[in-house]
C-alpha cells in the first residue's frame, strides 16, 4: 500500500521518520509532497526508496493520504486534489480543528482524523483518532494498526476534541514550560548550576514516567508514597495547592477559546457551497 503525506513540515515529518523507524512502513511505500523542496529532499535523503512529487501525484498514487498542512490550508488542498479522491481513497487530517464532517462535506472518499503528539517521535505516547461515517471495519483496523506502530491510539469523540488534544497533543509543551520554570527558579533561589538541575530533572521526569508505565504507581499514589508526613515534600504540595489553584481552569478556558476561533475560521473556509457535495 502507498502511504501519502501533503505536507512535511514539524508533524508530517514526525510521522514520516517515526512510521519508517517503527519498521511499520517502509520508505519505498511513501509518497510525499512539500512546498519547499529542500525539506523533502532531506527525507528522500534520509529514507533512500521514499518518493516525492506533487499534491496531485501524492493523492493519485496513495491509498492512504496524510493532510500535513495548516488549517486554513486544508480547503485549498483539497479543492486541488479532489477529483482524485475516489470513495475507496482514504484521507486523514491530522489537525483538531479540520473534523471529519468538514472532510465529508467536499470529498466522496473515506476519512478519519488523527490527531498526533510530538511523543510519538518516540513512539510512546497517545495519539487521538476520530473516524468517520464512511470507513468499514477493515480501514478502521488498518489505522488502528499503523497509529499502534508509533503510539497508543484512543478513539474520541469530536465534542471531546480540545481537552483530548489539551492532554495529548499540547501537553508536553505545558509541562516542559512548567519544568523549566522549576529550574529556573531553582537556579535564581540557590546557585544550583542549570546544567546540574535540567540533568536532574530530566532523569527525574524520565524516571517518573517509567514508574507510571509499568503501572508501580498511580498519580495519586506516588504522591502519597513520597509524601512523608510532616515532611519536605508535603510542604511543598501544600505550596502548589495554593499557588496553582485556578492554572488549569485558566488554561483550558483559553485553549478552548482559542480552538473555537480556529473552527470557526476553518468552516468559513469551506463555506463555499458550489464546491461542496451538499
Amino acid at each position: 500500500m502507498q502511504i501519502g503525506f501533503i505536507g512535511t513540515g514539524s508533524m508530517g515529518t514526525i510521522l514520516i521518520q517515526s512510521f519508517v523507524e517503527s519498521g511499520r512502513i517502509h520508505p519505498s511505500q511513501i509518497i510525499a509532497s512539500n512546498r519547499t523542496g529542500e525539506k523533502i529532499q532531506k527525507l528522500a535523503w534520509k529514507y533512500p526508496g521514499l518518493q516525492t512529487g506533487t499534491n496531485r501525484d501524492v493523492a493519485k498514487n496513495a491509498a492512504l493520504l496524510f493532510i500535513c498542512v495548516k488549517p486554513l490550508n486544508y480547503r485549498s488542498v483539497l479543492d486541488e486534489v479532489r477529483d482524485l479522491l475516489s470513495p475507496e481513497k482514504f484521507l486523514v487530517s491530522i489537525t483538531s480543528s479540520v473534523n471529519v464532517d468538514l472532510l465529508e462535506s467536499v470529498c466522496y472518499c473515506k476519512t478519519a482524523r488523527v490527531i498526533p503528539s510530538i511523543t510519538n517521535a518516540a513512539r510512546h505516547g497517545a495519539s487521538l483518532i476520530t473516524f468517520g461515517n464512511r470507513l468499514q471495519a477493515a480501514d478502521k483496523s488498518l489505522l488502528l494498526r499503523l497509529m499502534s506502530a508509533i503510539s497508543t491510539p484512543v478513539e474520541i469523540d469530536d465534542e471531546n476534541t480540545r481537552i483530548s488534544s489539551d492532554i495529548v497533543s499540547c501537553g508536553p509543551a505545558f509541562f516542559s514550560f512548567l519544568l523549566q520554570r522549576f529550574i529556573d527558579s531553582a537556579v535564581q533561589e540557590t546557585g544550583i548550576s542549570e546544567d546540574a538541575a535540567t540533568k536532574m530533572m530530566t532523569q527525574m521526569i524520565v524516571g517518573m514516567g517509567k514508574l507510571f508505565e509499568e503501572e508501580r504507581y498511580t498519580l495519586s499514589s506516588l504522591q502519597e508514597k513520597v509524601c512523608v508526613p510532616g515532611g519536605v515534600t508535603g510542604i511543598g504540595l501544600h505550596v502548589l495547592d495554593k499557588e496553582t489553584a485556578d492554572v488549569f481552569d485558566h488554561l483550558i478556558q483559553a485553549t478552548h477559546r482559542k480552538f473555537a476561533e480556529d473552527v470557526s475560521n476553518v468552516k468559513a473556509s469551506f463555506a463555499d457551497k458550489k464546491n461542496s457535495l451538499h
